[in-house]
């Protein structure tokens, strides 16, 4: 029984990070669905590193939303942390920042 045991703490304890890059748009968006599915798992901490994404039409912020909900369904914990300016210009426009709960830090201009 400590085997099991252990082996659930374990899983509670799970943390992934997923960064994801380039565009999150109709475009890959089944790309990007079967990888955010698979990175989910219950009782896993899912980090989506949103830093290098460049561009998020409406069919991203879908996919986002798609899989904030399937985390929630599974009681996996979603962050979406590191914010590119696209990601920003698109939960701004859309009004979607507070639908997913996340600080978003807004970076100085680059000099």
């Amino acid at each position: 029984k400590e085997s099991s045991a252990a082996s659930d703490v374990y899983k509670r304890q799970l943390y992934r990070i997923l960064p994801l890059e380039g565009g999150l748009t109709i475009y890959s968006a089944n790309e990007h669905l079967q990888l955010l599915m698979q990175a989910l798992a219950c009782d896993v901490e899912v980090e989506l590193d949103l830093g290098a994404v460049d561009e998020l039409d409406c069919a991203g912020l879908q996919l986002l939303i798609l899989t904030k909900q399937e985390a929630a369904r599974m009681n996996c914990a979603l962050r979406l942390t590191n914010h590119s300016p696209a990601v920003i210009e698109a939960f701004e426009l859309s009004g979607l920042g507070t639908f997913f709960g996340d600080p978003i830090l807004i970076k100085p201009a680059s000099e």
